[in-house]
């Protein structure tokens, strides 16, 4: 029986973290909730995996971090995008969409057809 979520290729998250803070600053239980809206629950991101993605995006200098006080009135850190990260967000972004072309082409042959 299939299922309603999909799983995320190797490296994507990255790519959906940093377009979700190109929106502007959120904190990573904002940036779940976004990204869940935008693709009707089709996409569910753990914890257990955003904050080690966004503590690897902070080291990597593409996202940056400060403490403040999210709509509940909780003590949360928020995240934004620096502009090395937006750099790479357009990089990773023409990279994906690449792939994608790639991955289209491939499926996209029939049986029996040589490749073009």
């Amino acid at each position: 029986m299939p299922t309603t979520e999909v799983e995320l290729l190797q490296g994507t998250l990255d790519l959906l973290i940093l377009k979700t803070l190109s929106l502007g600053p959120r904190h990573g239980a904002a940036v779940v909730r976004w990204l869940e809206q935008v693709t009707e629950g089709a996409l569910v991101v753990e914890e257990g995996s955003l904050y080690p993605a966004l503590h690897r995006l902070e080291r990597k200098t593409w996202v940056s971090s400060e403490w403040g006080v999210s709509e509940h009135n909780r003590r949360v850190r928020f995240y934004a995008l620096t502009p090395e990260g937006r750099e790479q967000l357009l990089a990773q972004m023409e990279e994906f969409r690449r792939l994608v072309r790639l991955v289209t082409r491939v499926i996209a042959q029939s049986p029996g057809t040589a490749p073009r």
